[in-house]
C-alpha cells in the first residue's frame, strides 16, 4: 500500500486556491448520468448530499434513524468556528489554522488544515443563508465566544443547540432536493459492507432495519459520512446508536485507517451515577467561558460547595495555566481533572468530579444574562442531576466524546480505495491528537458544501462512461452473501449473555486501558482481554428473535462485533507509538510537570493501518507528516 496524500505543490496560501482552478470538472450533462452513494446524514452527509445533488448529481442517501434530522451532529451544543473576525481581536485564517495545528499537538496535515481555515467563512455565510439562528449582538452582528486552546473570540452559536439549527439548516438543503427528485433517501437502512468492482467502489450492501431485507445500490462514486466510534467505550457523549460498522466494513475492503487511538476526552461532562448507565451527557465546553473550575484545597473535604470559602478553593487550571485558564484545550482540562481525583481532590459521592461554577460569572453579568447564554444547558443539567447550576456548582467529570482517528483519505478526502470518500468525523485528516472546541462541525460542513463537491468531480471526469452497473453483479451477489451469513450466525448462536453485557465488559478493557492514560503493559494485557473476550462473544452471545423482521438486538450485535476489532487496533496503535502526543497519553512519555512528551523525529506522521486478515496483524504504514509553514514545538498554554 502507498499512501499518496496528492497534496498539491506551492504555498500553502496558495494551495487550495490552485486546485480549484485546475481541477477536472465534469459537465452539467455528464453529471445527470452519474449516480453517487452518501452513507450518513448528519453534517457531514446531509451537506454533501444536498450540494451533489444541486450540483446536478444522481444522489442516493441512507440513514439508520428514522429521519435524517436525528443524526447524532443534532446533539452538539457550544458553537462552531470560523475566522471572520467580526471582534476585530487579532483573529485571523492563519491563527485559526495555526491554533488547530498546535490543538492538535503537532499531528495533522498542514494543507488539509489550512484548507480547513480558508473555508470556514463560508460556511457561516451558508448557513445565515439558510436561516440558521446564529446569536447576534445588539447591532445585528453575529455574536461570538472563545472556547479552549485559543485565545480569541472565533465560536458562532445558537444558544446551546448549535449542532441541532446547523442540522436543520442542511437537512432543509437536503429536503429540497429530496422533493425535487435528486436525491432518493433510504431512512431505516444501515450500510453493512461496500462492493468493490476491478479494485474500486462501485455501491453498497445495505439491510432495511425494519424489514431484515438486504438491498443492493451501485455507486459511481460512494462517500462514508458516518461519524465517530467513540461508542467502543461504552459509555460516552454519544448517540447510543453511533458505531464503527461503515469505516470498518470499508478498512476491511482495503481502505487504511490512521490513528485510531487518537481519541478526545471531552472534560465538561455530567459524571457516571451508576453501574447501569448507559450514557453520558456532554455539558458544553462554552460553559468555561463564564464557568470556573476548582476542588477543595484539602483532601476529602466532603463540605457541600457553598461552605467552602474562597481560600480554600483551589482553581487548578487558573494556577497552572495562567495565559489560558479554564480554556485550555481538551486533553489539558481532562489530564489535569484526572490529576487532581487521582490524588484524592475530587468531589461527590464517587470522588471523580470537580465542580465548574458560575458564582463570578453571575455576580460580574447578572443571572439573566447567564441565562441567556447557557439557560438550555443549565435547565438539562438541572433534569438530569436535580441541581440547580444557579445556585450551586455543577459537577463534571471527563469523558469520550469524539474520534479523531479515521479512514485515512488524502487532499481529495478519498480513501485507499478509489472511489471511496470518507468525510467529517469518519476520516482522520484534519485534527491531528486533540481536537479543538467548535471545530467538527466545521470539519462536517467545510467537507459537505466546499470541498467534497469539488475533489470528487476530479474523480467522476475520468469516470463519465462508466455505465451503471447490474447489482446482480458477482461482486454484490457475494457481499450480500457475506453480509446475510454473518447475521445468520448471531442469530443462530446459542449463547446465554447479552450484547449489552459484552459491550460494557468490552467498555471496560478500553477505557481502563486505552482512556486518558495508556502505558505499555496495560495496552498488552488488553490485546490478550479483548480477544478472549471477543472468542467468548462468538461463542456466548445471545441474539433474540429472527433476522427477518425489526430486531434492534441483532443490529446493536452487528456493531458491538466490529467494535471488538476496531478494540484490538486502537490498542496496537497506542502500543506502537511511544511518545504522548494530545488525547493519546502514554504514562512512560511525559514531562516534569506532567504534559504530554512529543517525539517529533520519531512520530511526526500518521499512524495508517492496513488489514491483513482477523488472524493476522495488521500492517503499519506511515504517512509523514510535513511543516513547512509551522515549526512543531513542546505545547505550552501557561
Amino acid at each position: 500500500m502507498i499512501l499518496n496524500s496528492k497534496i498539491p505543490e506551492g504555498p500553502l496560501e496558495d494551495k487550495w486556491k490552485k486546485y480549484k482552478s485546475s481541477v477536472p470538472l465534469v459537465s452539467p450533462a455528464n453529471k445527470r448520468r452519474i449516480e453517487i452513494v452518501v452513507v450518513g446524514t448528519g453534517l457531514a452527509g446531509a451537506s454533501a448530499a444536498a450540494s451533489l445533488a444541486e450540483m446536478g448529481y444522481r444522489v442516493k442517501s441512507f440513514c439508520f434513524q428514522d429521519s435524517p434530522r436525528r443524526a447524532h451532529s443534532i446533539a452538539a451544543q457550544g458553537g462552531i468556528n470560523a475566522a471572520k473576525n467580526y471582534q476585530n481581536d487579532g483573529d485571523s485564517v492563519y491563527r485559526l489554522f495555526y491554533d488547530t495545528i498546535k490543538g492538535g499537538d503537532y499531528r495533522s496535515r498542514e494543507a488539509n488544515v489550512y484548507r480547513l481555515a480558508e473555508v470556514s467563512s463560508s460556511i457561516i455565510d451558508q448557513c445565515v443563508a439558510q436561516g440558521v439562528p446564529f446569536a447576534r449582538e445588539y447591532g445585528g452582528t453575529l455574536d461570538n465566544r472563545s472556547f479552549g486552546g485559543v485565545q480569541v473570540s472565533r465560536t458562532f452559536y445558537a444558544r446551546g443547540q448549535t449542532g441541532q439549527q446547523l442540522l436543520l439548516g442542511a437537512y432543509s438543503a437536503l429536503s429540497r432536493q429530496i422533493a425535487k427528485g435528486n436525491v432518493r433517501m433510504y431512512n431505516r437502512h444501515e450500510m453493512v459492507d461496500i462492493v468493490k468492482i476491478d479494485g474500486k467502489a462501485r455501491g453498497v450492501i445495505v439491510r432495511d432495519l425494519l424489514t431484515g431485507e438486504f438491498k443492493r445500490h451501485f455507486g459511481h462514486a460512494v462517500v462514508l459520512a458516518t461519524g465517530g466510534y467513540g461508542n467502543v467505550y461504552y459509555l460516552s457523549t454519544n448517540a447510543m446508536g453511533s458505531n464503527v460498522t461503515a469505516a470498518w466494513k470499508a478498512y476491511k475492503q482495503g481502505a487504511a485507517f490512521s490513528n485510531p487511538c487518537f481519541t478526545q476526552i471531552h472534560p465538561t461532562c455530567i459524571p457516571v451515577s451508576g453501574d447501569y448507565q448507559s450514557k453520558l451527557t456532554l455539558m458544553s465546553e462554552s460553559l468555561r467561558n463564564d464557568g470556573r473550575i476548582w476542588v477543595p484545597k484539602k483532601k476529602g473535604d466532603n463540605r457541600l460547595p457553598n461552605e467552602i470559602p474562597e481560600n480554600e478553593r483551589d482553581y487548578y487550571l487558573e494556577r497552572r495555566y495562567p495565559a489560558f485558564g479554564n480554556l485550555v484545550p481538551r486533553d489539558v482540562a481532562s489530564r489535569a481533572a484526572k490529576e487532581r481525583c487521582d490524588e484524592g481532590y475530587g468531589v461527590g459521592d464517587t470522588g471523580l468530579a470537580v465542580y465548574l461554577d458560575f458564582e463570578d460569572a453571575i455576580k460580574r453579568l447578572g443571572k439573566d444574562t447567564v441565562s441567556a447564554r447557557y439557560g438550555n444547558l443549565f435547565a438539562m443539567y438541572d433534569k438530569i442531576t436535580g441541581d440547580d447550576p444557579y445556585a450551586t456548582p455543577m459537577r463534571i467529570f471527563p469523558a469520550v466524546h469524539y474520534t479523531m482517528g479515521g479512514l485515512w483519505v488524502d487532499y481529495d478526502l478519498m480513501t485507499t480505495v478509489p472511489g471511496l470518500y470518507a468525510i467529517g468525523e469518519c476520516n482522520f485528516s484534519d485534527h491531528g491528537a486533540n481536537r479543538l472546541g467548535a471545530s467538527a462541525l466545521m470539519q462536517g460542513l467545510a467537507d459537505g458544501y466546499f470541498v467534497l463537491p469539488y475533489t470528487i468531480g476530479k474523480y467522476l471526469s475520468d469516470d463519465i462512461r462508466t455505465e451503471p452497473i447490474d447489482t446482480a453483479h458477482e461482486s454484490f451477489e457475494l457481499a450480500e452473501k457475506n453480509a446475510k451469513d454473518r447475521n445468520k450466525s448471531l442469530i443462530q448462536n446459542n449463547g446465554s449473555r447479552s450484547v449489552e453485557s459484552f459491550h460494557r465488559d468490552l467498555g471496560k478493557i478500553v477505557w481502563d486501558h486505552c482512556g486518558m492514560s495508556r502505558n505499555e503493559s496495560d495496552l498488552k494485557k488488553a490485546i490478550n482481554d479483548i480477544r478472549d473476550l471477543r472468542e467468548e462473544f462468538w461463542r456466548e452471545v445471545k441474539v433474540a428473535g429472527d433476522d427477518k423482521t425489526y430486531n434492534p438486538e441483532l443490529d446493536k450485535a452487528g456493531r458491538v462485533a466490529d467494535f471488538f476489532e476496531l478494540g484490538e487496533l486502537m490498542m496496537r496503535d497506542a502500543l506502537e507509538r511511544n511518545e504522548s502526543c494530545g488525547g493519546h497519553f502514554r504514562e512512560e512519555y511525559q514531562t516534569k510537570e506532567g504534559e504530554a512528551l512529543r517525539d517529533d523525529e520519531n512520530y511526526a506522521f500518521a499512524s495508517t493501518w492496513e488489514f491483513k486478515g482477523l488472524e493476522n496483524p495488521p500492517v503499519l504504514h506511515k504517512e509523514d507528516l510535513k511543516f513547512e509553514t509551522v515549526k512543531p514545538t513542546q505545547r505550552s498554554y501557561k
